[in-house]
């Protein structure tokens, strides 16, 4: 057994078994019995303990303490392979912090698909008090004896996806708990077991290769807190990244472009002008041809927000779908002209021009991922290509066959198509560009233009900061952490359930996560959809502070949280909701928040704390008798909670949720 130490904390190692334990002052966490960390390659499955020469020692550094194993050479079917690798698990002297690295030192014979090291934390327990937090779209929190098994993840629980919004997750237990950063998140991702009723929830994380190489340490940080709870992991994070410089605040980005002020208390409507669904696409319907195109006018569109100003609607920001000639998901990145069939350039302006008439704000739908067959510019020797040669392909959108067009282009057809744009008198406040912040970032290894996954998120951040160089405001499909300091705002943030049919059990207790470290520094439309008596969608955009739906027409039916099945309202109650979320969103969009919980330990009462700098006094009203608005005042010696309150007075916003259905339908 070798040990490290410093202060309160004791990592050791069992060099038979390759365990580790790690012990923060009275509590002590440890790696699930039996767990091998492995090499997952082409040629087969490693263990880290099947390597042929194995040496393990302790060494110190200027920052900490640490133990260096090295492993070498790996044998099967009686063929050698001289593949080296280490491992480094070492304390930080300053914060204690414990951080595990895996290091590659010879990348010969194997071809490795995944590494699996560090180890699950062994956690068999079966109560509420013991869970598990994964950072999967908005939020989840998996108490160890929650009934509802953990399906899948999307995208597999990488990185930088719809499945792991953050990079990192955490677990919990007795208010002892620790977080689990990954340092180098772009090509690594985690993995989860809860089976039905617990009494354990297992999670890990798994490293891929880029381009077909593990060629770079790959680092995990773990700090372990005392008295804590997922607020305070959330808080940990939101630490990490700003000393990272990615913590860019909606107030920062207001001061480079202002109309992102404009944006604060916006309702959204999601509307769309040209269908056109190819034979060639997987969403081709033969039997029912009427459902695979349909064209709506710009003037109509035009009619439409003329009626919602006048119906009362003092804020609102458009986002148009389908409004280029090829119509939607056709032919991208070659999105150009305005749809001829529903009148062209001219009609298009025209609706600009009427939104910004009523104080109103306009965007468009665009793609600059997709990389369709039937683009006039397609050219295959700019789609992304693997390593292996191919070149991966699909049909399943709108506009059938497709690649992926290499990120690197991706600004220069940005740069062209806005300024097309512009040349015919559309002003745009703002632009989507889709899936850039929802799917993994993509590889490239065509040697003219080769690129990392890494490498892939900073062109899609520059294809952002070219449109907030033209005073347009980024939006994409969802959030990723990669995108804060350029994203000001995103389609939706959902929580996981709200992608699934309704009455599908809840696979844990949705917890905003990602708000917690983020809220204020992006804007988040949320679905409004009443989905039955019991479940109100419109409650969670008011605990989460943020923006409304207010219409939003589904691209594809029964895709991305669109379900048809909900509770009918009317216009007027639509508009209705609409002005009570806005109002709220108007006063906290800037607002860190500070805290979340559960009232008395009830997963069906939640209650978010908004603190900021501010004189203006808050107004008690109420929702249908649901919802409550609370002010307290507090002093500058209360800035420890909130880091700008220092030395100035604040307010807190306390907004709590209560339910009217019972916590087994949860």
């Amino acid at each position: 057994m070798m040990k490290i130490e410093k202060g309160n904390t004791k990592v050791c190692l069992c060099q038979e078994t390759l365990a580790v334990t790690v012990e923060k002052g009275q509590t002590r966490w440890e790696w699930t019995e039996g767990f091998q960390p492995e090499l997952i390659c082409k040629e087969g499955s490693f263990h880290f303990l099947d390597a042929k020469n194995i040496t393990h020692e302790a060494y110190t550094m200027g920052v900490g303490t640490g133990i260096r194993s090295c492993f070498e050479g790996f044998e099967k079917d009686g063929v050698i392979y001289p593949y080296a690798f280490e491992t480094l698990i070492w304390i930080e002297d300053t914060t204690e912090q414990v951080y595990f690295e895996w290091v590659p030192l010879k990348e010969e014979g194997l071809q490795v698909e995944k590494v699996l090291w560090p180890g699950q934390m062994a956690f068999e327990e079966k109560k509420d008090s013991w869970y598990t937090l994964l950072t999967h779209q908005q939020g989840i929190l998996i108490p160890n004896d929650w009934e509802t098994p953990l399906s899948a993840i999307p995208f597999a629980g990488f990185f930088e996806t719809a499945g792991g919004y953050m990079p990192w997750f955490g677990q919990v237990k007795d208010r002892q708990g620790y977080i689990a950063i990954c340092t180098t998140p772009w090509n690594a991702g985690y993995y989860a077991e809860h089976p039905a009723g617990g009494p354990y929830t297992h999670v890990g994380v798994y490293f891929e290769p880029s381009l077909g190489k593990m060629d770079y340490r790959r680092v995990m940080r773990y700090t372990f807190l005392d008295d804590c709870d997922y607020n305070d992991l959330c808080k940990e994070y939101r630490s990490y990244v700003n000393e990272q410089g990615r913590l860019r605040t909606l107030e920062e980005k207001a001061a480079r472009n202002p109309s992102v002020n404009d944006l604060i208390g916006c309702a959204f409507v999601h509307k769309g002008i040209k269908t056109q669904v190819q034979h060639n696409s997987d969403f081709f319907d033969p039997e029912n041809p009427e459902k695979n195109n349909h064209l709506t006018t710009f003037a109509q569109r035009t009619k439409e927000i003329r009626e919602l100003h006048e119906q009362g609607v003092e804020k609102l920001y458009l986002h148009l779908d389908g409004w280029a000639q090829p119509g939607y998901d056709n032919q991208h990145p070659d999105y150009l002209p305005a749809c001829k069939e529903a009148g062209g350039w001219e009609d298009m302006k025209e609706l600009a021009d009427t939104m910004h008439e009523c104080g109103y704000m306009f965007g468009i739908h665009d793609q600059y991922r997709d990389f369709y067959k039937a683009a006039p510019s397609f050219d295959e020797n700019y789609a992304c290509r693997l390593p292996d040669g191919s070149i991966p392909e699909h049909q399943r959108w709108a506009g059938g066959p497709q690649s992926y067009l290499c990120a690197t282009q991706a600004p220069y057809y940005v740069k062209r198509n806005f300024t097309e744009i512009k040349k015919h008198g559309i002003r745009l406040d703002g632009a989507y560009l889709d899936v850039f912040t929802c799917n993994e970032g993509d590889e490239c290894d065509n040697p003219e233009h080769r690129m990392t996954r890494r490498e892939c998120y900073e062109f899609r951040g520059r294809c952002f900061e070219y449109l907030l160089s033209q005073g347009i405001l980024p939006s994409s499909e969802e959030v990723s952490d990669w995108a804060v300091p350029s994203l000001v705002f995103c389609h939706y943030a959902p929580y996981d359930f709200m992608m699934k049919k309704p009455g599908t059990p809840k696979e844990g207790v949705p917890v905003p996560l990602y708000n917690l470290v983020y809220h204020d520094c992006v804007i988040q439309p949320w679905m409004m959809d009443k989905v039955s008596e019991a479940e109100d969608y419109m409650l969670y955009a008011l605990l989460n502070g943020g923006a409304p739906y207010l219409i939003r027409d589904a691209a594809y039916p029964n895709i991305d949280g669109a379900f048809d099945d909900n509770v009918t309202l009317s216009r007027k109650e639509e508009i209705e909701r609409s002005k009570a979320v806005t109002e709220l969103h108007k006063q906290v969009a800037k607002c860190e928040m500070l805290h979340h919980e559960m009232v008395n330990g009830d997963y069906m009462v939640q209650e978010t704390t908004f603190g900021w700098i501010s004189e203006n006094k808050c107004t008690r009203s109420s929702i249908n008798k649901t919802i409550q608005y609370e002010k307290t005042t507090r002093g500058s010696q209360s800035g420890h909670v909130y880091r700008k309150a220092v030395h100035t007075r604040f307010s807190r916003i306390r907004l709590r949720k209560l339910w009217h259905f019972q916590k087994k339908m949860l």
